[in-house]
């Protein structure tokens, strides 16, 4: 496991953290002391003093397979209970708020999606409305709007009355995004979006959420496995090594030649300007990480 080289001015209060540069930032989901593991595993999979999800801004989990990023999503989301700790969401703690509350304050797109097939497109973006919706109630102009909204952000049009069983996996990738934006919280959790897409998809699903929060101030915590992707669109990394956290802030303070050897296991050179630019040399052998 690497020297976890997280600087020390790295300070944080209830609802807030100080960054490397010295800026404070407004947190809308916080980690305290959080332990994750499954019930048929006895290790810890995930090991965090201290986890903060700016609010407003795109931060990315980062890191290699098996270091905890999708567990971590998992306990942010309330579909992990933590072993010990807590999360809390705007300074209340999760479990505090019923099935449908959390649900309109925060989105999750799962990698682990239940399989469907025989109903279209447009059907499940109309699930993303359930939270919004009285037991008894039916469809409003409200719902009506937030659902072709969401089918024009994710690119789905000419799919909405497509069924899921004759679209390939990224487009039904596609489509589960939509249905996550019909939901139409402040908040969005992402696990690796761009699974399954070619490179236009993938910058397209990118763009989307940066307009997103652009246009609409909606946080973001999103799983990607790509670091130069990530680097781009990121307003913050989360870098996570064996279930630790490594380091945190912008990325153009926390993506070094270092990190990439530390926690990805490359050589690497790094390059500032004019923009970040993550130039991998070769992959290192398991001694000299």
């Amino acid at each position: 496991m690497p020297n976890n080289p997280i600087n020390e001015e790295y300070e944080h209060t209830r609802e807030q953290a100080v960054d490397e540069d010295g800026d404070i930032v407004d947190s809308a989901l916080v980690g305290d002391e959080l332990k994750l593991s499954y019930p048929a595993i006895e290790e810890t999979i995930v090991d965090c003093e201290r986890l903060d999800i700016p609010e407003g801004e795109v931060t990315a989990l980062v890191g290699p397979n098996g270091s905890g990023k999708s567990t971590l999503l998992k306990a942010l989301s309330s579909h992990l209970k933590p072993e010990s700790g807590v999360v809390r969401l705007h300074g209340d703690e999760l479990q505090s708020f019923g099935q449908k509350e959390l649900a309109r304050e925060l989105g999750l797109l799962s990698q682990e999606n239940d399989p469907v097939g025989s109903i279209s497109v447009e059907d499940l973006v109309y699930y993303g409305r359930y939270p919004h919706r009285g037991f008894f109630e039916g469809i409003s102009e409200e719902d009506r709007q937030a659902v072709d909204r969401a089918i024009d952000l994710a690119g789905v049009n000419h799919l909405r009355d497509t069924e899921l069983g004759q679209l390939s996996g990224g487009q039904k990738q596609l489509a589960w995004i939509a249905m996550v934006l019909a939901q139409d919280t402040d908040i969005l959790l992402l696990d690796e979006p761009t699974t399954f897409l070619d490179l236009h998809h993938q910058f397209r699903v990118l763009e989307t959420v940066r307009q997103l929060n652009e246009q609409k101030g909606v946080t973001v915590a999103i799983v990607l496995h790509d670091i130069s992707q990530a680097a781009r669109f990121a307003d913050y990394l989360i870098a996570l090594h064996d279930g630790v956290l490594y380091d945190w802030g912008p990325p153009e303070d926390i993506v070094t030649e270092q990190l990439l050897a530390d926690v990805f296991g490359v050589e690497a050179s790094v390059q500032y300007d004019p923009e970040l630019q993550i130039l991998p040399k070769r992959a290192l052998s398991e001694r000299r990480r």
